[in-house]
């Protein structure tokens, strides 16, 4: 079932006038649980967590730029914008929110403006540079990942297959690039970089939002940025290899997962 949610009034650090939302697909049945994904798609991101269906409404919603939502505003990806959409898809149920990658940014923006609008918060290997301090093996991923959003396709082979080996896309040497993994570098060139984003993190914490903040072990950056993380707002953690940054297709995420969802 497919709906495009209207956006309703919201207060935000930075208005935005969206005429066009986003859309969402829901399925399953029982409470609901909104699904925002990062560069690859909902279908991509979210395979895995099919049982859940079962016993919870599974909300997939399509950030702009992946139809069938509308393109980016200016034509670029922007965790801001990406806020106020999702605020207006959770304003009214208050539902769980599971946020993958580029996506948290916007989660967590919308969820700290409105700590009562979430039921509970679960954060997947987040692009969230800050919470790790100076850590070497950080700084070299926000490089990394500035260059691709810069660059683009244009970027130096090298530093682009490092880049998507990084981000659960990895290409041998002397293969060409697979058209998922072209067509998401596309996407994301010119889009807002995530060293930009400075969530407001202590109201999330001061709430008592629960929090989830899950890794798939395959990336000491991303480890380092998980673990600053949920120190700064008290989270559970959780790593689950298998399936490198798409974490929810890793073997026993999906009933890790639920058990946190059950629990709040």
């Amino acid at each position: 079932m497919k709906f495009s949610l209207r956006r309703d009034a919201i207060v935000a650090e930075r208005p935005m006038m969206l005429e066009q939302a986003v859309s969402v697909v829901r399925e399953g049945s029982g409470p609901e649980v909104v699904l925002v994904h990062g560069g690859a798609g909902p279908t991509t991101t979210w395979a895995g967590l099919e049982s859940l269906r079962a016993r919870w409404t599974l909300t997939s919603v399509y950030r702009r730029g992946f139809p069938p939502s509308p393109p980016p505003v200016d034509g670029s990806q922007d965790f801001e914008v990406d806020a106020d959409d999702i605020a207006a898809v959770i304003s009214d149920t208050c539902p769980h929110v599971v946020a993958h990658s580029y996506g948290t940014l916007g989660t967590l923006i919308a969820a700290a403006r409105r700590p009562d609008s979430v039921r509970s918060l679960t954060i997947i290997e987040p692009p969230l540079y800050f919470v790790a301090g100076d850590d070497p093996l950080v700084a070299r991923l926000r490089q990394l990942g500035d260059t691709v959003l810069s660059d683009g396709l244009d970027t130096d082979t090298a530093r682009l297959r490092e880049f998507l080996t990084l981000v659960g896309s990895p290409v041998a040497d002397g293969q060409p690039l697979p058209a998922g993994a072209v067509a998401a570098v596309r996407r994301a060139h010119g889009g807002r970089l995530p060293g930009e984003a400075r969530p407001r993190l202590e109201p999330i914490r001061a709430h008592g939002v629960p929090v989830l903040v899950a890794s798939g072990g395959h990336a000491p950056a991303l480890e380092r940025i998980c673990d600053g993380l949920a120190g700064v707002v008290d989270a559970q953690r959780v790593v689950t290899p298998g399936a490198g940054h798409f974490v929810p297709a890793a073997p026993g995420f999906a009933e890790r997962l639920e058990r946190f969802l059950a629990s709040v």
